[in-house]
């Protein structure tokens, strides 16, 4: 009878190794249909967005520039984009530019006028005529994002504030996202322009980052608002290092399924073969040595409808189709200009992640980030002084501005900080 007892328990844990060994292969096999379902998905990813090269220009950063043919670049996946007669020149510019050329001769002596600023991977190429440069997009750049759709989109916007007192509406209540902005609201506006100097502002955390830019808003800042965004950004986890690039975005239902980064969704498009959006910016600004600083423009071109970007006074980027939005195939009824962090307070204190320089700023020239020469866009399509500038930050012990006027910067702000501090814990 022992023996038979014996044999049953021994039988009884014989079947349950096997169960357990069955289930242990099952959940391998699935682990691995899974991870190669990923793998998978992240190749189609690529493959959408990295298009056939006619060139490909290894940049010193370790970016690769692909020089694809106009007409392959990725906004044409758009499916209303299929037979679209690229636009190689808009058929308005805005008129009173001020241009850097124009800039006084006391200025210049005091250091205020722009340097040469070009981007790193120049030093190693160009691209030919008939292609535009796009910075490939490699794998480990898709497993930094939280999944493969949210790459190359901000995810996070989902609390954007509708317009208060003293706040504009497209800031504030941004799940820890801070701003020192100066900004205009009340009229219709049809471009922003401003010169911004660029820095590289330390990041704490790699899903953290920085920006400088300008914001182009129309909507309810609710679930329809429309934005164009350009500027200089750092930011680990979109480019996998704390260079200081080129940037733009655009959304047209407040960042929930609409736009992206650069030209990663199909969106805008690319005319120029010498700029590549997401391209490290160099030289850079330096605190009490040289400030090297880029022009931004965006506006609305009356004929056609599209928004226009241009970079410096040379380069026509190329342009966001009206279609694209909402409101703001009308025009922006909010221009923005300044500085944006994320402080995700990881260790429950302040994040340390500069805005700017790193610098408050009242230090001034030659230590503080700065916009210069701001204008907007009015219905005659003239570049004009805004009117009634506002300012607006959360705290401006972490990061603070201050409005300036002068003949020669015309509106200005200096703006940034240092995150925590004694007066930031």
């Amino acid at each position: 009878m022992d023996n038979v007892k014996t044999e049953m328990f021994c039988l009884s844990v014989l079947f349950m190794a096997l169960l357990l060994l069955c289930d242990s292969d099952a959940a391998q096999a699935k682990q691995g249909m899974s991870l190669s379902s990923q793998k998978f998905e992240i190749q189609k990813h690529l493959n959408r967005l990295n298009k056939p090269a006619v060139k490909s220009i290894k940049s010193p950063d370790g970016d690769i520039i692909d020089c694809v043919h106009i007409s392959h670049q990725p906004a044409f996946d758009h499916p209303l984009l299929k037979n679209h007669t690229v636009q190689m020149m808009p058929n308005y510019h805005p008129e009173g530019l001020f241009r850097d050329g124009k800039m006084s001769t006391a200025a210049k002596n005091k250091n205020y006028g722009s340097k040469s600023i070009n981007q790193l991977w120049h030093l190693n190429g160009k691209c030919p005529e008939g292609t535009i440069p796009i910075r490939r997009t490699k794998k480990d750049d898709i497993l930094r994002a939280s999944n493969i759709k949210s790459y190359g989109r901000k995810t996070n916007f989902s609390t954007i504030s509708k317009p208060e007192s003293g706040r504009p509406g497209g800031v504030g209540n941004q799940n820890g996202h801070q701003h020192a902005i100066a900004y205009v609201e009340g009229d219709e506006y049809y471009g922003a322009k401003a010169t911004i100097n660029v820095w590289q502002p330390k990041i704490q955390q790699p899903n953290e980052f920085s920006l400088s830019q300008i914001w182009l808003l129309a909507g309810s800042f609710d679930s329809d608002l429309n934005s164009i965004e350009a500027g200089w950004q750092v930011s680990p986890d979109l480019y996998g290092d704390n260079n200081a690039r080129l940037f733009t975005y655009w959304t047209s239902d407040a960042y929930q399924a609409t736009g992206c980064y650069n030209l990663l969704c199909s969106g805008f498009i690319q005319i120029n073969n010498e700029i590549a959006m997401g391209a490290t910016i160099s030289p850079l600004s330096s605190y009490h040595g040289s400030q090297y600083d880029i022009s931004i423009l965006v506006w609305k071109d009356p004929k056609e409808g599209n928004w226009w970007m241009q970079f410096g006074n040379d380069y026509v980027l190329g342009y966001w189709p009206g279609f694209l939005f909402s409101y703001l195939t009308d025009s922006a009824s909010m221009i923005e200009w300044g500085g944006e962090v994320v402080n995700s307070e990881s260790d429950g204190l302040h994040t340390t992640t500069q805005m700017g320089s790193g610098h408050f700023p009242d230090e001034g020239f030659g230590k503080s980030s700065y916009f210069r020469n701001i204008q907007v866009v009015d219905e005659s399509n003239n570049l004009r002084a805004p009117q009634d500038l506002g300012t607006y930050t959360e705290d401006n012990n972490c990061y603070d501005v201050q409005l300036g006027k002068n003949n020669d910067w015309g509106n200005y702000f200096y703006y940034g900080g240092p995150g925590r501090n004694a007066n930031c814990p």
